[in-house]
């Protein structure tokens, strides 16, 4: 699915009216419609519902949504529209005389002064006072307008967005300042900055409502923002075939686990062999071999010298792949070990955890990481290689630069992770849940995308798909075992589940 920006989204409109050969205020009306069904399936006809119109298109979607309430037999709405420079948008015009034209509108104009409503926690606020054709931050009468809705208590439903959100970059925005919505319903096609973690604050749910735009010009519309699903990643996914042996399907090499963490090598390897590959090693310190033989016997092992950690990170045999990072801990024989292996590896390398951590403290080994190079930090990991950002969408921003200096894929891991290619493409993962916030979670998508590399998939492939099956995985295991309960165990142990759901397109 993409993410189009909003001066994108409004060229979608009206190339949507032009090829339906609908008006503008039929497409409103559309919209509203979808606003109005969601309500009314959220809410009983007693409730009190406040609507707070502005002067453009998104207060025109407001004022149809509460005409149609009231049509409904919703009969406690309260229409306050916002028209203090006396202009009103054509759209927006044409629904407040819709609105006043019939009977039971409770309908102000707000031209000077505002006496607001009185509101409370058993209200509802819909807010349709700015949505995306806002051109600046909030300013004077509309700040003290967002700042009682959000003082009230009221339920607030935004329409489109939280007024005073722009539908990418924020990091202008006094987030004090906007409408904080508890549901922030959009049409068909999700915003940016719906995906920084900051922004939920103002936009908690958001829900898309599918209003029919026009399908070409989506697919026509220019954009390096996508959402990653099920119908994407399938058709990427190959079906096994018989007459295929273990080799295959590519071999694994993975540099894990010390005295102390062996657990992470555990984790990593077991689900890079229940994502598929066809024959992994792990090459960790000397204590872990009976750990990791005992815990995954189908894994090999190869034992470093070292009794606690890895020192020699060497390529010993024919690989598919190789990954480095769970668990390796940052002594400096280990880092000389993994400056070595950039400057030598010959096949395709992800690097997670330690790994990244001991090039946080060598940052000069950037500058060896072999192209297309995966990496998935962290925001914690992240920011000790690039320096430190405050918010995500700055975090965000310094990927694209990082990923295209470097020529590496960054998987930024988060609650949506996003997938970031040199190329400048994201892809926003969206499976996934709070109870994979656990110890060693990171280990198994490092397992997870190690073992499509080795299968042959290509390093964007690779990491996309990595993070998708991860995610779902994780939301099959908290079926089974509740967020608070789930472990990094049970991720893997859904892993081949989820990649039969995504094959037999059961999403």
């Amino acid at each position: 699915m993409k993410i189009i920006d909003s001066q994108g989204i409004k060229k979608i409109d009206t190339a949507t009216c032009e090829a339906q050969r609908i008006s503008s205020i039929d497409l409103m009306e559309r919209a509203a419609n979808a606003v109005a069904v969601e309500i009314m399936a959220r809410f009983l006809p007693t409730q009190r519902i406040v609507v707070m119109a502005g002067p453009g298109n998104n207060g025109g979607d407001a004022l149809a949504v509460a005409r149609m309430l009231i049509e409904q037999g919703y009969r406690h709405i309260e229409v306050y529209l916002f028209n203090v420079t006396g202009k009103l948008s054509h759209d927006c015009d044409e629904e407040s005389k819709r609105l006043m034209a019939i009977d039971g509108a409770n309908f102000t104009e707000v031209t000077h002064a505002f006496n607001p409503p009185a509101l409370g926690k058993s209200d509802v606020v819909l807010d349709g006072l700015f949505g995306a054709g806002l051109n600046d931050v909030l300013q004077g009468g509309f700040v003290a307008v967002a700042r009682y809705i959000n003082e009230s208590g009221a339920y607030v439903i935004s329409i489109d967005l939280p007024s005073g959100l722009f539908g990418e970059w924020n990091s202008h925005v006094n987030l004090r300042d906007v409408v904080h919505a508890d549901l922030t319903l959009a049409f068909q096609l999700p915003r940016l900055s719906f995906f920084f973690a900051e922004n939920h604050q103002v936009l908690g749910e958001w829900k898309l409502l599918n209003i029919d735009l026009d399908e070409a010009k989506i697919k026509d519309t220019p954009t390096n923002y996508y959402v990653i699903d099920g119908k994407n990643i399938a058709p990427l996914l190959h079906k096994r075939l018989p007459f295929t042996g273990k080799r295959d399907y590519g071999s694994a090499l993975i540099f894990a686990g010390s005295t102390g963490m062996t657990g992470a090598a555990v984790l990593c390897a077991r689900a890079a062999l229940k994502s598929g590959a066809g024959l992994v090693t792990v090459h960790g310190s000397r204590r872990g071999l009976n750990i990791v033989q005992t815990a995954v016997p189908e894994t090999m092992y190869e034992p470093d010298r070292n009794e606690h950690y890895i020192t020699d990170m060497t390529i010993h045999h024919n690989h598919q792949t190789v990954a480095a990072g769970p668990g390796i801990g940052t002594q400096e024989a280990t880092a000389n070990a993994l400056q070595s292996l950039l400057q030598n590896c010959p096949c395709p390398l992800v690097l997670d955890a330690d790994a990244l951590n001991c090039i946080a403290l060598r940052p000069a080994m950037l500058s060896l990481l072999p192209p297309k190079t995966i990496i998935t930090p962290h925001i914690g990991e992240f920011d000790r290689l690039f320096g430190d950002h405050k918010t995500s969408e700055e975090r965000l921003k310094a990927a694209l630069e990082m990923a295209h200096q470097y020529n590496i894929i960054i998987v930024l891991k988060g609650h949506f992770t996003a997938v970031v290619r040199p190329t400048g493409r994201v892809y926003f993962n969206t499976t996934g849940n709070p109870g994979m916030a656990t110890a060693g979670a990171g280990d198994v998508l490092t397992g997870i995308i190690t073992a499509f590399l080795a299968q042959g998939y290509n390093p964007e492939y690779a990491a996309a798909i990595g993070v998708y099956v991860h995610g779902l995985a994780g939301d099959m295991a908290a079926e089974e075992y509740g967020e608070f309960g789930l472990t990094a165990g049970n991720i893997s142990d859904f892993t081949g589940r989820a990649i039969r759901k995504i094959l037999n397109r059961s999403l």
